[in-house]
């Protein structure tokens, strides 16, 4: 079983649409929303990690790309330890604990599972180490 991070667009005539539906009842995949802002008639960005085999995950996203969707592979975030300066700012921002201070090293460490790519961390580096891969 294959597992893709994507970030969804919808232009404000799809946003209306019942597209996201359609994964688990016409695809049969499995879907879980990891980030979401949608307002109704302007537009919409939706943060999906799909699980199920490739071939069906292709699928999806020709049909999303096809209703008008702006599809893109959601790579997560890049975190440079070499740049990093272990202030822990990004750590202390982390809602999900992607970003951590090691125990024993005070050193910051990256859980790229965890990342849901809500983007706090991005601004708030002093050195910029951590960059969006979207």
């Amino acid at each position: 079983m294959a597992s893709v991070k994507m970030m969804l667009n919808f232009p404000p005539n799809v946003v209306k649409k019942p597209v996201v539906y359609k994964i688990v009842k016409d695809f049969d995949l499995e879907f879980n929303i990891l980030r979401a802002e949608i307002t109704s008639d302007l537009e919409g960005k939706m943060l999906l990690e799909i699980k199920g085999s490739r071939s069906k995950i292709e699928e999806c996203r020709k049909y999303l790309q096809g209703e008008g969707v702006e599809v893109k592979e959601a790579r997560g975030i890049l975190f440079e330890t070499n740049v990093c300066v272990d202030c822990g700012l990004c750590a202390s921002l982390c809602i999900t604990g992607a970003l951590y201070i090691k125990e024993g090293s005070l050193r910051i460490g990256f859980d790229k599972d965890k990342c849901i790519l809500c983007g706090l961390c991005l601004n708030a580096c002093p050195v910029n180490a951590i960059k969006s891969m979207i």
